[in-house]
C-alpha cells in the first residue's frame, strides 16, 4: 500500500517524462476488476469512463484473458507477410455482425479512420470517376475522428488543430444533424459522407430522430458512400450492436475500434462493401501489427462475449434505468441530461460549476469520470455493470450536484 506522498511522487515522475497532451485526474491506478478499479493506496473507484468505451467488457474479463493467454502461447505477431489461422474467423464474425462484406484489420481507431479515408477516395476515383485529387468528403462540425495530421485539419476543436498545419484539403464540414446542409454540400466530387452517429467528444450529442436514415438515402440518391465512425458508439454501447441500427441506417462502411480489443489490446477495423474494399491492391495499404493472430483471437472473443452475455440488451435496459434516475436529480447546475444506452452526457452550467471541478468531486466519492468540452460529464460504464452499481453511482452524483 502506498501513501499520498508516494502517489504525488509517481505523478510528478510521470509528468517529467511524458508529453503533456493529457490532463489526468490526480489518481494513480494499480489494478481493476469488472466495473471497478483500485488506486495504489487501495481506494476503490467505479469506472464510469471505460477508457472511452475500450473497456466495455469490464476490466480483466476472464474469457478475454483466457483467449489472450492461450493465443500468446501459440503465436502473436508474424506480420501480414504471411497468412495466420486466427484472422479469417475474426473478420468473418465482424462482417457477419455488421452486415458488410470485407474488413481491413488495424490497431487504433484513428488508423481505421485513415483507412476509410483512403478507401472512399480510391472508390471515388476508380468507380465514381472523380477527377484525380479532387475527391471531397463531407464531415460534421464538432466531429472527433482522431488526431492524425489529416484528421485534425477538419476538426472544430482549436486544441486539436492549432499549430499542426498545413492541413489536408478535401473535407467539407457542415452542421451535425442537418440533412439539408449535407444536401447543399454534395457536388460531383463528393465521394463520401463520414460522420459519427452520436458525437461523443462533442458531449454525447444525439442528432434529430431520422437523421441517419435520411443521410443514408441522400447518399444513395447521389452515388455517395455513407461511412459511419462507430469507434465509441459501436459494439453495444448505445443499446444496439451499432448505433445505426436505431434507425435501420446500414452504412456502406463502418469504422470500429476500442471495445473490439476487449479492454486488453488495441484492435480496430474498417469494414465495408466488397466493391469498396476490393479496390485495395498489395502495397496500397498496410499495418505491421494489424490483423496479428493475438489481436484476432481477442477481437473474436470480444464479439462472442458481447453476444453470449447479452451485453447489447443489458446496455439498453440499464441505460434506460440510468438515464431515468439521473433525470430525477434536481440541481440548477444541470442544463441537460441526454444519452442512448450506457452512454450519457450531463451538460452543466459553467457559471455554476465547471466540468473539471465536478469530476474531481466525483473522484473523491469513488467515481471515475471525465469532462468534455469543459461543460459535459460523460458517463460510459462497462456494459457488465449492475443495476445496484448504477444506483450507487446516481447517489454519489446526486450528492455532488445538489450542493449547487
Amino acid at each position: 500500500m502506498h501513501t499520498p506522498i508516494e502517489r504525488n511522487y509517481l505523478i510528478d515522475e510521470e509528468q517529467k517524462v511524458t508529453a503533456n497532451y493529457y490532463h489526468p485526474l490526480p489518481v494513480v491506478l494499480a489494478h481493476g476488476k469488472g466495473a471497478w478499479v483500485w488506486d495504489i493506496m487501495g481506494k476503490r473507484y467505479l469506472d464510469m469512463m471505460s477508457a472511452y468505451s475500450a473497456v466495455s467488457l469490464g476490466h480483466g474479463h476472464p474469457k478475454i484473458l483466457q483467449a489472450m493467454y492461450e493465443q500468446s502461447t501459440r503465436l502473436c505477431v508474424p506480420s501480414r507477410a504471411y497468412y495466420n489461422d486466427r484472422l479469417a474467423p475474426f473478420l468473418q464474425k465482424l462482417c457477419e455482425v455488421s452486415n458488410l462484406d470485407m474488413a481491413a484489420p488495424l490497431n487504433s481507431g484513428v488508423e481505421a479512420v485513415e483507412t476509410a479515408i483512403k478507401a472512399v477516395r480510391q472508390w471515388g476515383y476508380l468507380v465514381k470517376g472523380i477527377e484525380k485529387n479532387k475527391a471531397e468528403i463531407i464531415v460534421a462540425d464538432n466531429n472527433f475522428h482522431g488526431r492524425t495530421t489529416t484528421i485534425v485539419g477538419f476538426s472544430s476543436d482549436e486544441d486539436s488543430h492549432t499549430n499542426f498545419g498545413p492541413y489536408a484539403p478535401g473535407f467539407i464540414s457542415v452542421p451535425f444533424g442537418d440533412v439539408e446542409a449535407i444536401k447543399a454540400a454534395i457536388t460531383p466530387n463528393t465521394c463520401a459522407v463520414m460522420i459519427e452517429p452520436i458525437q461523443g467528444e462533442a458531449g454525447v450529442i444525439l442528432p434529430p430522430v431520422g437523421y441517419l436514415k435520411q443521410v443514408k438515402e441522400l447518399c444513395q440518391k447521389n452515388n455517395v458512400l455513407f461511412i459511419l465512425d462507430e469507434v465509441q458508439s459501436g459494439l453495444g454501447r448505445t443499446g444496439k450492436m451499432f448505433a445505426f441500427e436505431h434507425e435501420d441506417a446500414q452504412p456502406d462502411g463502418l469504422i470500429l475500434g476500442k471495445a473490439l480489443g476487449g479492454g486488453v489490446m488495441a484492435v480496430s477495423a474498417f469494414v465495408a462493401r466488397k466493391d469498396v474494399m476490393e479496390l485495395f491492391s498489395p502495397g496500397s495499404h498496410g499495418s505491421t501489427f494489424g490483423g496479428n493472430p493475438l489481436a484476432a483471437a481477442i477481437g473474436l472473443q470480444a464479439l462472442r462475449v458481447i453476444e453470449a452475455e447479452g451485453l447489447v440488451e443489458r446496455s439498453k435496459e440499464l441505460g434506460t434505468h440510468f438515464l431515468e434516475e439521473l433525470k430525477k436529480i434536481k440541481s440548477p447546475a444541470i442544463r441537460d441530461i441526454r444519452g442512448k444506452g450506457l452512454w450519457i452526457g450531463i451538460e452543466l452550467d459553467p457559471a455554476i460549476v465547471k466540468g473539471r471541478d465536478l469530476v474531481e468531486q466525483l473522484l473523491e466519492k469513488g467515481i471515475l469520470s471525465k469532462e468534455t468540452q469543459e461543460t459535459t460529464i460523460r458517463l460510459a460504464p462497462p456494459l457488465i455493470i449492475t443495476s445496484e452499481e448504477i444506483d450507487w453511482a446516481v447517489e454519489q452524483i446526486n450528492s455532488c450536484l445538489t450542493l449547487y
